[in-house]
């Protein structure tokens, strides 16, 4: 990949306080653990950083229905909605709540998608950590996701003229909204990598998205030797026959053992090692973020990412500024009984966690593989 500027950074101040609800898995700092992270371990300079813009109600009908952007503008200036826009839209609900920022933040966050896409009319590697919202409905809210930003930036690369785009999703939760968006476009490929019988329950690897996608559901405690198998057997070959004009990874930090919300058993290391992966395959590469809810594991791989796109040697003991980012985050909704692991306060990067290749893992490999064109398959197996 040609490397002549360095990665761009997209972040911005609105994620440091603003929240869904005390009680809502997304009441954790994210975004900003992973902006303070990278600026303690001396990784994030200001000419690598820009703060996102936020996206005006009109620029969000790229993709997204204008009365559902109305209404959404409306929740948050009436703090609350009526229940016909509740039924309609799914505003107002206990995943998808009314909050102080419940139009500012996720437009913000679609701005940040947006602006990367410009960005990347030219070559270039971009990261935005606050993406990666890939629930999100053309005109209602979806689990936790009021827009789609990764669907938002991939139609910015199209206005930039950036028509085949590979997406590579290995959030614990399947790209449902990514899926429909561009179901049976030939110039669109996405990957998905998830738990299997979890929320929203879809993405079967016999699903294809009207042939546009590879579904690659996971069972319970996926582990790091399998995330290797994967990448290597059947998510670089697929990206290497396709050949495409940009790289859309969403990088969800929920896939690890610590998280609450899945029960897959991946170390950092894993995700860290998809997105040094694909960084090679293509000029044009842009990073999100996604889900993630413990706030030290999520923090720690988000800023490991940024590390992984700069090429900066991860430390094995975190320096006492970065430390301190670690000790000083909480967690209300922690309900496990038990204090953090020292090394979530102390370490960035995880003791790597392998395991045994089982048997459904690699069926669905081959599964998937033998959809893709035979000078693809790599001897890997």
């Amino acid at each position: 990949m040609t490397r002549a500027n360095a990665p761009v950074f997209i972040g911005a101040e609105i994620y440091r306080a603003s929240t869904y609800g005390h009680w809502h898995p997304l009441s954790i700092p994210r975004v900003s653990t992973a902006m303070d992270l990278s600026r303690a371990l001396g990784w994030l300079p200001r000419t690598q950083f820009r703060t996102s813009p936020r996206a005006k109600p009109e620029a969000l009908t790229l993709w997204h229905d204008a009365d559902y952007i109305e209404a959404l503008v409306r929740a948050e200036a009436d703090g609350a909605v009526s229940p016909e826009v509740r039924l309609r839209h799914n505003l107002g609900t206990p995943s998808n709540p009314v909050f102080a920022e419940v139009f500012r933040r996720p437009a913000t966050a679609a701005g940040g998608s947006m602006l990367a896409g410009a960005l990347l009319a030219e070559p270039g590697v971009v990261y935005h950590p606050a993406g990666g919202t890939h629930h999100g409905l053309r005109d209602r809210a979806n689990g936790f996701c009021y827009l789609n930003d990764p669907v938002l930036a991939m139609l910015s690369l199209r206005r930039m003229g950036i028509h085949r785009i590979a997406y590579v999703d290995i959030d614990a939760h399947h790209c449902d909204g990514v899926e429909t968006a561009f179901a049976g476009d030939p110039d669109v490929l996405m990957i998905s990598v998830h738990e299997e019988k979890r929320w929203p329950f879809t993405g079967a690897v016999t699903d294809t998205g009207q042939g546009s996608s590879l579904n690659m559901p996971v069972p319970r405690g996926f582990n790091d030797t399998e995330m290797e198998a994967i990448r290597d057997r059947l998510i670089v070959p697929a990206l290497e026959v396709f050949r495409p004009d940009a790289i859309v990874v969403q990088c969800g930090a929920d896939a690890v053992l610590e998280d609450p919300l899945s029960r897959l058993a991946l170390s950092n290391n894993a995700h860290w090692a998809v997105v040094s992966a694909l960084r090679g395959l293509t000029d044009r590469y842009l990073v999100l973020g996604g889900g993630g809810y413990n706030p030290w594991t999520v923090g720690r791989l988000w800023a490991g990412v940024w590390a992984t796109l700069n090429d900066h040697p991860v430390p094995d003991r975190l320096p006492a500024a970065a430390e301190a980012v670690q000790r000083h985050l909480s967690w209300r909704g922690h309900k496990r009984g038990s204090d953090p692991d020292e090394v979530l306060f102390t370490t960035l990067r995880d003791a790597p966690r392998p395991g045994p290749l089982r048997a459904e893992v690699v069926s669905r490999i081959s599964h998937l593989r033998s959809r893709l064109p035979h000078h693809a398959l790599r001897a890997v197996i």
